[in-house]
């Protein structure tokens, strides 16, 4: 009996505990939430309780000053275009280094240089893509930014595709080279139905990293390709800061992230944990 007390103190503890950090981490979210929908004099002076607007949204959507959907096509096209290209590389890339002929020694070096370089902060990189861009003309392009976040986020996809492709039985590798089957067909034909699941976690998180990154669109875009993080950050004007527009259109650029995740949320927590249980 003591013991049974002991465990459901213990359990409402640390349900206490879950509560609390879920609010921690929710009170920024919501008051941005809140924002969105107050008056600027409210947002100043701190306002609890308030009448909801929508002068916010009204001046973010149907305003002639601002582009914030133009902003938005130019970050769907960029995420998707990026994630796209990362899932298929980083796939045929760990097929390559687990499943074929290479050497032990050059596999460890690849997979170690790719944790080393996703280490490094963006920032790190981007005077020199600034340069390099400047002489190739890719500046204020969609070709650049697409290059610039394949080449960031390609080592958080090689390892995620590297754990799925782990869990792919390698008798039936050997069953395929029996039948015949190239090495392609291989790939394309048997081992990407089984490791859908795992494109599908790792197109998420790539796609949510691609399109929340400011960085590197801050440093490489101008209007005509500028993304939604960069279309926010212009509401902080020299002489004022429209805290209203910019919470609204913090509120607007979440909801793509958000869907996803919450219906590609059993398939993001697997590819987090593959690998780590056996």
């Amino acid at each position: 009996m003591s013991h049974t007390r002991s465990n459901h103190g213990f359990y409402r503890v640390t349900q206490l505990f879950v509560w609390c950090y879920a609010l921690i981490i929710l009170f920024p979210f919501l008051w941005i939430a809140m924002a969105a929908f107050k008056r600027q004099i409210d947002i100043l002076t701190s306002s609890f309780f308030f009448t909801p607007v929508l002068s916010n949204f009204e001046e973010l959507i149907f305003s002639k000053q601002s582009s914030f959907f133009h902003d938005l096509l130019n970050s769907g096209i960029i995420a998707i275009s990026s994630t796209a290209i990362v899932v298929l590389i980083s796939a045929m890339a760990s097929f390559t280094l687990l499943r074929m002929y290479v050497p032990r020694w050059l596999s460890v070096g690849l997979f170690a240089w790719a944790m080393l370089f996703h280490m490094l902060p963006p920032i790190t990189f981007v005077s020199a893509w600034f340069t390099i861009f400047s002489e190739l003309n890719l500046i204020n392009t969609y070709s650049g930014m697409i290059l610039a976040h394949v080449t960031i986020n390609l080592p958080m996809g090689l390892w995620l595709m590297s754990n799925f492709l782990k869990e792919v039985p390698r008798d039936l590798y050997e069953a395929a080279a029996i039948d015949g089957c190239s090495n392609a067909a291989t790939f394309f034909r048997i081992v990407l139905p089984l490791i859908r699941t795992g494109m599908i976690a790792t197109a998420a998180l790539i796609f949510i990293f691609s399109w929340s990154d400011f960085t590197i669109a801050l440093n490489l875009t101008a209007k005509a390709t500028q993304t939604v993080p960069v279309s926010i950050a212009t509401f902080a004007q020299e002489f004022e800061i429209k805290y209203g527009q910019m919470a609204a259109g913090s509120l607007l650029s979440t909801l793509p992230a958000l869907l996803l995740i919450v219906f590609g949320q059993r398939y993001i927590v697997k590819g987090l944990l593959s690998g780590s249980v056996k």
